[in-house]
């Protein structure tokens, strides 16, 4: 591919633009905060706004767009973003970008191909990214492709149920594991403990110096991922699952508890060969994957 791709990615907490190289390097970004609002155009005038400015130096012919689920089709309605609903992604980008080839998938779909191609995850045959930000979520690469299911919500991991008396979940669900391991979760959790942190960077910075509550937050959240990923390793026969994502960067605060939770559950000594390891391309993960996504797209491969 001579020109680069458009890389999007699109969180609960930030917006995130990149042109992309065929080496997965990113060249121009733009990055904001999530609008919090319930005007659908007010999120979508500041994603237009980024791309624009990532674009002005040059052409693309194709777009990947990783958001947060779930997904209806091409409708996308982030749990995370309350004002879309059903909105029409990828007919709005194709809108602004007339000529340009567009697909859009779950974000940690974006994440797992972006792993899978240049990350931890080059080379496996079953393949698990899994994104702990403000949700959870996860994408399966089987064989060298991203798996989608019937609704483009394959390997929502997020919502594996890992406690069923545990706490409400904003899918309406009870005791998934992004109810108990989502970054907003783990901080509100931690308050009722008594914890003044007020943001997820302010608890692992707590439960660096000693502090016992966010300690024990992040246990929770590390156990509550190390089941789940027992559960998905048994199911699909995994090779290797990594984990990204904003609260990721806690590193063994988080990873360790889920370690130690994933050797206790995973019995069968074919759930013990898979690899539950940190993601390596960090918080440009989401878009070196929709990289990987829009170069498929020009590549005649589909995602």
């Amino acid at each position: 591919m001579t020109a680069p791709a458009l890389a999007v990615d699109i969180g609960g907490t930030k917006l995130a633009v990149a042109t992309v190289d065929d080496a997965g390097s990113l060249i121009d970004t733009g990055r904001c905060p999530t609008p919090l609002t319930d005007d659908a155009e007010e999120v979508w005038g500041a994603l237009a706004g980024l791309i624009d400015d990532v674009t002005k130096s040059g052409a693309v012919t194709a777009a990947g767009i990783g958001c947060g689920g779930p997904m209806r089709g091409e409708l996308v309605s982030p749990l995370n973003i309350p004002a879309w609903r059903d909105f029409p992604l990828a007919d709005r980008l194709r809108a602004l970008m007339p000529g340009v080839s567009v697909e859009v998938h779950n974000d940690a779909v974006a994440m797992a191909a972006g792993e899978h191609a240049f990350g931890v995850g080059k080379g496996a045959r079953a393949f698990l990214g899994i994104v702990v930000s403000t949700g959870v979520g996860g994408g399966f690469v089987l064989d060298g492709k991203p798996v989608d299911g019937p609704t483009r919500n394959a390997g929502h991991i997020g919502h594996v149920v890992v406690d069923a008396d545990g706490p409400e979940c904003v899918c309406g669900g009870r005791g998934c594991v992004e109810a108990i391991a989502r970054g907003p979760a783990v901080v509100a959790w931690a308050q009722q403990q008594g914890s003044t942190a007020t943001d997820g960077q302010g608890l692992v910075a707590a439960a660096r110096n000693g502090d016992a509550i966010a300690l024990a937050a992040l246990t929770r959240a590390g156990r509550a991922l190390g089941v789940a990923c027992a559960s998905a390793a048994a199911l699909f026969d995994l090779d290797v699952i990594a984990v990204g994502g904003g609260l990721a960067a806690a590193g063994e605060l988080l990873l360790d508890p889920a370690l130690a939770a994933f050797e206790r559950h995973a019995g069968l000594e074919f759930v013990r060969r898979c690899r539950l390891v940190p993601a390596a391309l960090g918080t440009d993960a989401g878009l070196v994957g929709a990289g990987v996504i829009a170069r498929s797209l020009l590549d005649g491969g589909t995602h």
